[in-house]
């Protein structure tokens, strides 16, 4: 440890050190609706999420989507909780923790790995005063969103700046805006595939649904629909599949504004109408299984598909903690250490 004297006393320089922080978006803390309210006004005012002029926003956030929506959220949430908690919290642990093995074995107690989420806990403020207190000089974010986004992965640069900008020092930061055709991670999405055919057979449409974005955003530049188009593009061609065997879809839309279409539960139907009897549906927008996936897909949409006239839907897990993942997350955290 080095030493040399500062103006009013010895300051001591303590060796390099690098954090690598994984974030995801963010869930309740329970599945009740004073935990919805309370999550749902942080995940709501983000003006990343809702592009309203302010105060007409918070007139309608506080007067009727926080009176009624965190009712009918938390028995959703009800449907998908486990005895270890929500989902996306289990699974983005679990991820962490192979994440921070293999780093481990690589390159010792020289790389911190931690987790946070952008709404609600862990927060990423406190992760950064962690890392802020442990003498870390170089931060390596990557935030679990293979498609860049506005709402998501801007929004999370967001909340990393609000917090160090008020930092004395600022450390070295990487942060790792998307990685929608790392080969890896299309490997990794082509084995579930793969894996889940041989098991459930080759269905007559994959459909390949990604978390949708009101039309507005694509057309004021956000390029999530171009990313979420490369990494389908990629994915079937690593499939073999032809055009006739896939869809690429949007769920998850909200409120009466037009969204990036084709929707996935029109679509649903609308291929059971037309005589498609099984389908699977995978969603490779979402890093791991949460709400969206685990109710939406595997419960709403389902259920618009059988009542449709299709006879077999089946939903392809997220990669949560795979090893390909974590290998294909690895891969795009490795490049950052040796830099």
């Amino acid at each position: 440890m080095a030493r040399f004297l500062g103006r009013d006393k010895e300051v001591l320089l303590k060796p390099s050190k690098t954090a690598v922080l994984l974030t995801n978006l963010g869930t309740p803390d329970a599945p009740t609706s004073s935990a919805l309210r309370h999550y749902l006004n942080e995940f709501l005012s983000d003006p990343r999420v809702v592009e309203i002029p302010r105060l007409v926003w918070k007139i309608i956030l506080h007067g009727i989507i926080l009176r009624v929506r965190p009712k009918k959220s938390a028995k959703l949430y009800q449907s998908i909780w486990t005895d270890k908690g929500s989902p996306l919290m289990v699974y983005s642990e679990a991820l962490t923790s192979k994440i921070k093995g293999l780093i481990k074995l690589s390159h010792g107690d020289d790389v911190v790995v931690d987790f946070a989420m952008r709404y609600g806990k862990p927060s990423i403020n406190k992760a950064l005063n962690r890392f802020q207190e442990q003498g870390i000089d170089k931060i390596i974010v990557l935030p679990l969103y293979p498609q860049y986004a506005a709402p998501t992965t801007g929004s999370t640069f967001d909340a990393l700046v609000n917090e160090i900008k008020s930092w004395r020092w600022i450390p070295s930061l990487h942060f790792i805006s998307g990685y929608h055709e790392n080969g890896h991670y299309i490997t990794a999405l082509a084995n579930s595939v793969n894996e889940h055919f041989e098991q459930h057979g080759k269905p007559e449409k994959l459909v390949l649904s990604y978390h949708g974005m009101p039309q507005l955003f694509l057309e004021r530049g956000d390029p999530y629909y171009y990313y979420c188009c490369k990494t389908t593009e990629l994915l079937v061609k690593e499939l073999g599949l032809s055009d006739d065997e896939y869809s690429m879809t949007f769920q998850s839309r909200f409120g009466k504004a037009q969204w990036l279409q084709p929707y996935t539960d029109k679509t649903l139907s609308s291929l059971a109408k037309s005589g498609c009897k099984h389908v699977a549906v995978i969603s490779p927008a979402f890093s791991v299984d949460c709400l969206e996936t685990l109710e939406e897909l595997v419960s709403e949409n389902k259920e618009v598909f059988i009542q449709a006239g299709g006879e077999q839907f089946h939903y392809i897990e997220a990669l949560n903690d795979r090893d390909d993942h974590c290998t294909a997350l690895l891969n795009i955290i490795n490049k950052h250490l040796e830099n």
